[in-house]
């Protein structure tokens, strides 16, 4: 695939590249991951940027002991490496897995180093996406300290429904501990107890709603809630 054509697929594209150097149109590579790739390990050396054109990818820390905790989940436009460049770091500090099939336009760390030095248009760019995610960070960071499991758990099966419009919550124990912090144990219990509360079913090991129990968690959470 070309620039040309990838531009001709996500036209949002050119927002980000308008002002990019004519001889970096002849240094680039654009690369499509399946899904659950691995895009770059924590502690890598990193030597390339790159702008994720399509697709979804999640940002994870792993650690020694073999646990993994889910930063954040993104989807496009976004960046690969963006931080560890700003920061003016060797090495990356997370691992970045694709959730779909994704499209990553590179750019050799050099080539990123000196563009961004003379576009401060992609610079704002690059920084707002940046204090954006710190932003959410932050402004979520007390919940898991703040809130019991359940009204954390409520919540996040409340997002899922929402954002892939469905009644059945299509995730592992597994998955869930990593994208919510909760350990598979206190998961088990809290699911079982929300069962047995009526704001929850199961649906061949799956959790799922009812439209009343959708209504009965909005509720809940609006309650909850300060």
């Amino acid at each position: 695939m070309t620039l040309e054509e990838l531009l001709l697929k996500v036209p949002e594209l050119e927002t980000y590249i308008r002002y990019m150097p004519e001889e970096l149109k002849n240094r680039y590579t654009i690369k499509t991951y399946a899904p659950k790739t691995i895009i770059h390990q924590k502690d890598e050396l990193l030597d390339y940027f790159g702008i994720v054109c399509e697709g979804y990818h999640r940002v994870i820390n792993e650690f020694e002991n073999g646990n993994v905790f889910m930063i954040e989940r993104n989807d496009p436009i976004d960046f690969v490496g963006e931080v560890t460049i700003l920061a003016g770091k060797e090495r990356t500090s997370v691992t970045i897995e694709t959730l779909t099939e994704c499209t990553i336009l590179y750019f050799s760390r050099k080539d990123f180093e000196d563009w961004i030095s003379k576009d401060i248009h992609l610079l704002r760019l690059v920084s707002q996406k940046v204090a954006y995610k710190l932003y959410r960070s932050s402004y979520n960071r007390g919940n898991r300290l703040f809130y019991p499991p359940q009204h954390l758990l409520l919540k996040y099966f409340l997002q899922y429904a929402d954002e892939y419009q469905t009644f059945v919550i299509r995730r592992t124990r597994e998955e869930m501990h990593e994208e919510t912090g909760i350990s598979v144990k206190t998961l088990n219990r809290t699911i079982h107890a929300l069962k047995e509360a009526g704001l929850i079913g199961i649906t061949r090991g799956k959790v799922s709603f009812t439209q009343e129990q959708i209504r009965a968690v909005r509720e809940y959470l609006a309650q909850k809630t300060p």
